[in-house]
Formats: C-alpha cells, structure tokens, sequence
C-alpha cells in the first residue's frame, strides 16, 4: 500500500510484536518513537498524551506480567481513549487477542470444545480492554483492534500477504507478516471500531 510518510509512536516496542511493528513501519519511510515500560506508565491518560504529542497515529502491543489482566488492559484503554485525542492523535492501532474473537460460528475461540483455559483470565481481561476502548474511545479516536486469527508463528519465515478472518485455533501467523496487517490500518484504515483476527496467506 501506498501511503504518506506519517509519525507513529509504537507502545511496547520491546516485545516481539511491537519490535516487527517498528521495523515494518520505519522500511515503509514512517517516522517512529518506540516506548517501552521504562519510558511511563500507560495506564496514565496524561503520560499517554506526553509521549504521544506530535504523532499521528499509535501502535499498541503492551503488556505487564505484573498486573492483573481484568485491572492492566481496561486500563491501558481508557488511557488511551483520553491521552491519545489530548495529542491530536487521529489513529489507533491495538494489538488483541484471538481468545476472545468469534469463531465461524460465532463462538468464542476461548469457549470451543478442548482450548486452554488456564488462561482464561487474561483471555478476559484482553477482552474487557477492547470493550473499555470502545465505552470511552471519542469520535475523534479512529481505533481498531488486530489480533491473529490463532496465534503466532515465531519459527517460519514471513510469507508477505495475509488475510481477515474469524478465529481458528490452529491458524498461525508470523509477526511480520502480522505487522503488515497493522502498519496497513494505519496507512489506509479499513477497520473501525472493531477487533479483527488477521491469518496468513
């Protein structure tokens, strides 16, 4: 896709997402500012709006092991709700969790026959976060939630494409073709006020 060199600030650009996210958008000519835990609290609406004044839109992959999932990802979303419009940040980009996508059959991934559920209580506090984004997220906020359709493939090799699609347990994506899934919503927003799972092609 082709698009105009915009500023992006990338929260949680330590992790394996956000570091795939920064090398896709800077090898697409995009300006961007990685933050990570040490650079401010993201639960705070007002440090949100410090480090994010002066961009364009947003990337979202955070996470703290040393919170509580149902209390950290809420949160993170009202602080984005409020510090990213405080920036004149028009975009948002926020990385989610297949758990909580729906099936083909609507289903929720979490709640098929034989999935894990030792983690259930993340799966719901990553949903309970895109639910809190989309109570408090303003009009001016043109947000979005990408997650993949399954999980990830940290072995295989990018294969460049990808595609929307519901939620399958074993579909697999690699973070970088991933991150051309986020950097796309950024250059050209298809996707509004909704979480997406994204798989490969």
């Amino acid at each position: 896709m082709e698009a105009k060199s915009s500023r992006i600030i990338v929260f949680g650009a330590g992790g394996t997402v956000g570091r795939a996210a920064v090398a896709e958008a800077r090898r697409r000519g995009h300006e961007v500012t990685t933050t990570r835990r040490a650079d401010g609290d993201v639960t705070d609406p007002a440090v949100v709006a410090r480090l994010a004044a002066g961009h364009d839109a947003a990337i979202v992959a955070v996470y703290d092991p040393g919170a509580r999932p149902g209390d950290f990802f809420p949160a993170v979303a009202r602080a984005l709700a409020e510090g990213l419009p405080a920036a004149g940040v028009k975009r948002l980009v926020s990385v989610g969790l297949a758990s909580v996508l729906p099936t083909a059959s609507g289903e929720a991934l979490m709640d098929t026959p034989g999935y894990p559920q030792e983690w259930r209580e993340f799966y719901l506090g990553h949903g309970a976060g895109t639910e809190a984004l989309r109570a408090a997220a303003p009009e001016v906020l043109d947000w979005a939630v990408l997650s993949p359709a399954g999980d990830f493939d940290h072995e295989g090799e990018p294969s460049g494409g990808y595609a929307l699609a519901p939620a399958v347990a074993d579909s697999r994506i690699t973070p970088g073709d991933f991150a051309r899934a986020l950097l796309d919503e950024v250059d050209i927003p298809t996707l509004h006020g909704t979480h997406a799972g994204v798989s490969a092609v």
